[in-house]
This record gives structure tokens, C-alpha cells and sequence, in this order.
């Protein structure tokens, strides 16, 4: 039997991506290392949300100017882009296609 097979027959194994123990154990390993990354660097769990409430919450602030600046590029672009499709096309239908 594959290991495809038995994911689909067991929903156990399906959930975690593979055998209970050993995913448990590699997400021990894993934890274990970013544990120790995050103390090196100084970081806490805390801080990470911290940072990336804020990182939302001025994306939101800035939300209004980036479409500002997003629609300033689309319009930039389009008036070199649409001229050029509509030449191609004009020549296109000129060739009978």
C-alpha cells in the first residue's frame, strides 16, 4: 500500500501529513530551534504580534495613498501600453487574421 493510500484511509494521518509521532517529533525539532533563534535575536512571541499589528495597522493608514500610487502606475503604464495593443491590432486585422 502507498503512502497515499493510507493518508486517504486513515483520517489521522491524513489531518497531520504523515505518521502522529513523527510529525509531532519534527515540530518539536523545529520549535526547539526557532525557540532558540528568537531568544538569540531577542524576539518574543509578543513582539512578533506587536509588530505586525502595526505593520496592519499602517498599511491601513497608508492604504489610501498606495492605491493613489497603484493607480498613478496603471495609468502610467496604460497610456503606452493600450496605443501599442491597438496598433498591433489594427495591424493584425489588415493582415486578414
Amino acid at each position: 500500500m502507498s503512502n497515499d493510500e493510507r493518508l486517504r484511509r486513515d483520517p489521522v494521518r491524513a489531518f497531520f501529513g504523515g505518521s502522529p509521532g513523527g510529525v509531532i517529533v519534527r515540530l518539536l525539532i523545529m520549535s526547539l530551534l526557532v525557540g532558540f533563534v528568537m531568544t538569540w535575536l531577542g524576539l518574543s512571541p509578543a513582539d512578533l504580534f506587536t509588530s505586525l499589528e502595526a505593520a496592519l495597522r499602517d498599511a491601513w493608514a497608508n492604504s489610501g495613498a498606495m492605491l493613489r500610487t497603484i493607480l498613478t502606475y496603471v495609468l502610467t503604464g496604460a497610456a503606452v501600453v493600450i496605443p501599442i495593443w491597438l496598433i498591433l491590432r489594427l495591424l493584425r486585422v489588415g493582415r486578414g487574421r
